[in-house]
């Protein structure tokens, strides 16, 4: 009988340890699993900050330049029509204050135009395709590249967050393309599938090796901006047979 019941209190002795170790187990696990979780939410917030500063930053470039080469020059031809004026004969000042009539009209149509362009959140703003849209009539009104692009779905459903980290990791790319390619031209396509959403930007520079370990954090960031958005990046190059990249996007 003591037998029997030393027996039966070592099993349950057994059986409540045996619980013990895996609740601990299972609390463990779960403690990792939120902290995985808070680093992830950590690193994509820190992202679409860095992501929201480089918008900025690329934004002020824009409205710099648009201010002294458009803008600029605008005024000054205005202002040396106005100076035109005292030595002109009436018919010809009619002629001249129409003339600084429209340009003074252009100015501030595009005063207007900077101003839309200068906001914090862009592509919440205006959605992922419009900013994209503009960013190439950006490239295309600087003379900076030809552009061949083509999109078969304007209505393209990405988050909000994850549009914004897209929309830096392809303007990234654009601007290697422009800084370090020597490229006449660069194609953008947007391909819209059921689950996924394909971008190719292609051009026919000079091309570079992927593999050197001195490419620079730039690739290094647009490849963990990708993993973080669940998209696939990948980018094939070889020295003077330009570069291909896709970006898969999945929804």
């Amino acid at each position: 009988m003591d037998f029997l019941l030393i027996l039966t209190t070592f099993m349950i002795l057994i059986v409540v340890l045996m619980m013990v170790a895996i609740y601990s187990v299972f609390i463990k696990k779960k403690s990792q699993l939120i902290l995985t979780q808070k680093i992830k939410e950590a690193t994509f917030e820190q992202e679409l900050a860095n992501s929201q500063v480089e918008i900025k930053e690329q934004t002020l470039n824009y409205i710099g330049q648009e201010l002294h080469d458009d803008l600029g020059q605008k005024l000054s031809v205005a202002r040396l029509m106005t100076n035109k004026l005292s030595f002109s004969d009436e018919s010809e000042k009619k002629e001249i204050a129409n003339e600084i009539n429209l340009l003074i009209g252009e100015c501030i149509q595009d005063i207007r135009n900077l101003s839309k362009v200068f906001i914090t959140k862009q592509v919440e703003h205006f959605g992922f395709v419009e900013s994209l849209e503009r960013e190439i009539f950006r490239i295309k009104r600087l003379q900076l590249l030809e552009v061949h692009y083509d999109i078969n779905n304007r209505d393209l459903e990405i988050n909000s967050s994850h549009a914004l980290i897209l929309f830096r990791i392809i303007q990234e790319c654009i601007n290697n393309v422009i800084k370090h390619s020597k490229s006449k031209c660069i194609e953008l396509l947007v391909i819209d599938h059921q689950d996924f959403i394909d971008i190719n930007i292609n051009d026919t520079g000079i091309g570079f090796n992927t593999h050197r370990e001195d490419n620079g954090s730039g690739l290094k960031n647009m490849i963990s901006r990708a993993k973080i958005i669940n998209t696939d990046f990948k980018i094939n190059s070889s020295e003077k047979d330009g570069t291909k990249v896709l970006i898969t996007y999945n929804k």
